[in-house]
């Protein structure tokens, strides 16, 4: 038997091919994997108030990139804006979703970002290392993965609906479940 036999079965128990895709590129079957689940997260969540582009204030001011948190909150609102007029006017997304949920996460939690592509993590968040995961409108499934093997402390999962409203929620790492394996994973209630 090979390792790759379980994306067999997955489609033989009826998994969509978006999910086998996705199992795929993680290496392993859904069902060995350990997960946070949907009813704990979306208990964190509870009450979490939703935000849109506009509303979004700064988290603080600060100096350094980006040189204006309030510039960035403009640019969120323009993005956001321009996504929302291409759907309308394709009945497609525009794959700007990690991009967006990392400038929420500038404005509305502090996020310092590091360099571009630069492994484990993301950026800071009050001095500790921030993984930011986003799960965009047009996902089928609530499933977020991170590796396990980032430097990352929290892991902020930001989830944008179809109606553009953001809601995001820091996450300690010892909160997550999978530390055995590649990835560790959180599930969302899909909106």
């Amino acid at each position: 038997m090979s390792d790759w036999d379980f994306l067999h079965e997955m489609r033989d128990r009826g998994y969509s091919a978006e999910e086998i895709n996705d199992a795929a590129g993680a290496g392993y079957a859904p069902w060995h994997e350990e997960y946070v689940s949907r009813e704990w997260i979306d208990a964190q969540l509870e009450d979490e108030p939703e935000d849109d582009a506009s509303s979004v204030q700064p988290f603080q001011s600060r100096e350094g990139f980006p040189f204006s948190v309030l510039k960035q909150a403009q640019i969120l609102e323009d993005l956001v804006d321009c996504a929302r007029r291409h759907f309308e006017n394709t009945g497609r997304y525009l794959q700007v979703w990690g991009e967006l949920g990392e400038i929420y996460a500038e404005i509305k939690f502090g996020l310092r970002r590091h360099a571009t592509h630069s492994p484990g993590s993301d950026g800071t968040i009050a001095g500790r290392l921030v993984e930011v995961k986003t799960i965009s409108p047009e996902k089928a499934g609530d499933e977020v993965h991170v590796k396990s093997q980032g430097s990352f402390q929290q892991l902020l999962i930001v989830r944008i609906d179809r109606d553009f409203q953001f809601r995001g929620r820091l996450f300690d790492r010892s909160e997550l479940k999978g530390g055995a394996g590649k990835f560790l994973k959180g599930r969302f209630e899909a909106l």
